[in-house]
């Protein structure tokens, strides 16, 4: 990265009259597990579509973290998640870590259908995680799955919002789309729900679930990037129904996972044309309003 680059990205956000950016989907996880999910992205795996996706951040973990101090990001977040049985107990136990060593990343757990869950989701929160991270496509899981119901309710009492990838992009999975994660919503409606990547390509129908729920939310990673938009476009016509949701969008990037530069996040959010008080909200406001942080008027 450039002094150049991380100049643009903060130009970007002084204009809007920001204090920085909150980005509530940036990845942070055990070398070996990062490394593992890069080399995934570099064979052209059925969970990337089998697309081309050269990752554009690729360095060290202190490397990266500077990287969105540089480009002005106040909070960030560290979505690891399992794709096995006991492994997430392993993976929030390294996050208590990073954490304490990183203390603008918000302490970020996980979760998976397992005997226990219950348990190590409640320990999580009691050590003071702010956000949870789901993946249903990578897991393979039903989310509405019957272990996993008492830890929703852990989640949904104490108000910790969970980051959820649910849509079917880039490639479906068994229990993506918007009808298992309803069911999730339908027994524990109180709980706040990130939708991550806007729920692409479902994007309308999560939409419906932002609309019929008030504590649905919706994360920008990679929608409405040319990347994306080449795969899987986001309708024109549901603009409308996106600015209504304006206070309840929230910036996320995939950082350091992206097949382009941070700043096309912030330009392709711009370019939507839905106005300064909606970028505002979206790239700051509604994160450190869900999140408690200061300077938001």
């Amino acid at each position: 990265m450039s002094d150049h680059e991380a100049g643009r990205v903060r130009r970007f956000w002084e204009e809007l009259g920001l204090p920085g950016l909150v980005d509530v989907h940036t990845h942070f996880m055990p070398e070996r597990v990062l490394r593992k999910v890069w080399a995934y992205f570099d064979a052209l795996g059925p969970l990337t579509g089998g697309v081309e996706w050269p990752i554009t951040y690729r360095q060290e973990e202190d490397e990266r973290a500077g990287l969105l101090r540089a480009f002005g990001v106040r909070a960030f977040t560290a979505m690891l998640y399992p794709h096995k049985p006991g492994m997430a107990q392993w993976l929030n136990d390294w996050a208590v870590d990073f954490a304490r060593r990183t203390p603008d990343c918000l302490h970020t757990s996980t979760l998976f259908p397992e005997p226990g869950v219950e348990a190590y989701v409640r320990r999580a929160v009691e050590d003071g995680a702010r956000v949870f991270k789901a993946h249903v496509q990578v897991g393979a899981y039903d989310p509405a799955d019957a272990l996993l119901d008492p830890a929703w309710g852990v989640l949904a009492e104490a108000g910790v919002p969970v980051v959820v990838h649910c849509g079917s992009g880039p490639a479906p999975g068994k229990h993506t789309g918007p009808e298992p994660i309803a069911r999730v919503l339908a027994r524990h409606p109180r709980l706040r729900l990130v939708v991550a990547h806007m729920g692409m390509p479902e994007y309308e129908d999560f939409l419906d679930l932002a609309e019929r729920y008030g504590q649905v939310r919706l994360d920008t990673t990679m929608a409405f990037t040319d990347f994306s938009e080449r795969l899987a476009p986001f309708p024109h016509r549901a603009l409308p129904r996106l600015a209504g949701l304006g206070d309840r969008v929230l910036l996320g990037t995939d950082f350091p996972n992206i097949p382009y530069p941070y700043l096309h996040q912030l330009h392709a959010l711009e370019r939507l044309g839905l106005g300064e008080a909606w970028l505002r909200g979206v790239c700051h406001d509604n994160a450190a309003r869900l999140f408690g942080l200061p300077g938001v008027g």
